[in-house]
């Protein structure tokens, strides 16, 4: 392996954090190779400075080096820049043009933020990957090209396939030796490493001394989360540079240029809308019957309790609103009494305990979850003439897994 404090040096690479050090090994290794890199961390982090790394020390490093930000090009320009275009292939087009991926043969292209690419250039992308083959815009001639490609994202890559943003066979192209940039907050004591440099590099630059901290500022440094980066830190050391005439800078000096300032790293609380969530839709379903079996219970103490007082019993305002809130809650439909309120209701029931067992036994239900489970599942099916997509839906589940579960019970449609 090369020197790493050359390299470091060469490049203006500054600190000695483990993750920054094992960064640069991989880019030497990997520079002899053509093999495709991908570089992701945070923005801010310098990744920029590994694709010149890969370059000049691979055997393209007399070749042309370009780097293209690929989300300050606008989506309708970003093919004719990467790939060229035909006279008259577009409005505006009075000459044909060179692209990237044609002046760079033979050398290295380094497509910065890849993960804004258009999905239909990310397809043209993949073929000159995959066969070093791409045609210009407007132009039906196949064109052959010897380029290596690094590219370098500061968002999550898997997220934005799962969103549909980029491509997957493309991520696997491109991510055939992948190279992680920690972020500032991690790399520790080069917090300092990095203020010092800027602080004597702006000194330099405004002709003036340079800014000193104390203990007190170290430690606020240490403990701020960074989310800018090297970038922020450098951005930060200028402001403070050019507008404190104090040359040691205090702690209470340096907080009023730290925005949203949180005093330590401590992991974010997330409060969660609703304390009360299922592990599988088999629970929900679960909860449903119990709440259900509830409801009827409550039923059945209502009705034994008119069985008790006799025969016949008038149901008042009272009563008619508890049997309604009941039913509704149970999810059951009920039709309004045609009789006025007040009048009396007769029950075909007889005042004998045989009659009262009887009657219990014929309310009594199943309490086996599977027998409500099915029972549910019949209902809904029926309830919509088979149709598994509704009756999912009614159900609360998914229409896979209701198909599953009329698999698992045998049941008939």
């Amino acid at each position: 392996m090369k020197d790493l404090q050359n390299i470091k040096q060469r490049f203006g690479i500054i600190g000695n954090d483990e993750g920054l050090n094992r960064a640069i090994d991989i880019a030497v290794q990997v520079a002899p190779t053509d093999l495709s890199v991908l570089i992701t961390g945070e923005s801010g982090t310098g990744k920029e400075v590994f694709p010149q790394v890969i370059h000049n020390y691979s055997a393209r490093k007399h070749g042309q080096y370009i780097a293209v930000n690929c989300g300050a090009i606008p989506e309708g320009t970003i093919d004719s820049e990467l790939f060229g275009h035909e006279k008259g292939s577009f409005t505006g087009a009075t000459d044909s043009r060179k692209g990237y991926f044609e002046v760079a043969d033979g050398g290295t292209i380094f497509l910065d933020e890849v993960v804004e690419l258009p999905l239909s250039t990310q397809v043209r992308l993949l073929r000159v990957l995959e066969t070093g083959e791409f045609i210009r815009v407007g132009s039906s001639k196949v064109q052959k090209t010897n380029v290596r490609v690094i590219a370098a994202s500061n968002v999550d890559v898997t997220a934005a396939i799962n969103n549909g943003r980029f491509r997957e066979d493309l991520f696997y192209r491109l991510n055939t030796v992948p190279i992680k940039m920690p972020a500032l907050r991690e790399r520790g004591d080069d917090i300092f490493l990095l203020f010092r440099k800027f602080a004597v590099d702006f000194a330099e630059k405004y002709r003036m001394p340079a800014i000193k901290i104390d203990h007190d500022s170290r430690n606020l440094l240490l403990n701020y989360s960074w989310p800018g980066n090297v970038r922020q830190l450098k951005n930060i050391t200028e402001q403070i540079s050019i507008i404190e005439s104090e040359r040691e800078i205090t702690a209470s000096t340096l907080k009023a240029y730290l925005p949203e300032y949180d005093g330590v790293k401590l992991p974010a609380v997330i409060k969660r809308e609703d304390d009360k969530n299922y592990s599988s839709e088999r629970e929900i379903l679960y909860k449903i019957l119990f709440d259900m079996k509830s409801d009827m219970n409550d039923l059945k103490k209502l009705v034994y309790d008119l069985i008790q007082n006799g025969g016949t019993e008038t149901i008042k305002e009272r009563d008619s609103r508890v049997l309604k809130n009941l039913f509704r809650d149970s999810k059951i439909d009920m039709e309004e009494p045609k009789q006025d309120v007040g009048t009396q209701v007769d029950f075909p029931l007889r005042k004998g305990r045989e009659d009262i067992v009887d009657t219990e036994e014929i309310i009594e239900e199943s309490l086996s979850l599977a027998d409500n489970e099915v029972e549910m599942i019949k209902k809904a099916l029926e309830k919509y003439s088979g149709k598994r997509k509704l009756a999912a839906h009614e159900l609360g589940i998914s229409e896979r897994t209701l198909y599953r579960k009329i698999k698992e019970y045998g049941i008939e449609m």
